[in-house]
């Protein structure tokens, strides 16, 4: 079994699309203070802390919903 990559390593393997979540993927991946390790809860807080506009609140939900569909290809979930 394919151990899955954490929830940021996915993110920013995201980095080339073109559209909300690459643009979140490539925001990620630029900002030196992204808490990779404080998990989901921890990186929404981040993000509501960094004053974050709702859309961007929005891509990191279905960000989620996207890397969880992923793990489970992986039979990880």
């Amino acid at each position: 079994m394919t151990k899955p990559k954490s929830f940021t390593a996915w993110l920013k393997s995201q980095a080339d699309r073109e559209s909300g979540i690459g643009d979140l993927a490539r925001d990620v991946a630029n900002d030196p203070g992204w808490p990779s390790r404080r998990g989901r809860s921890g990186q929404l807080a981040y993000l509501e802390e960094c004053g974050a506009i709702p859309a961007a609140i929005e891509m990191f939900e279905e960000a989620w919903v996207r890397y969880e569909a992923y793990r489970a290809t992986l039979g990880d979930a």
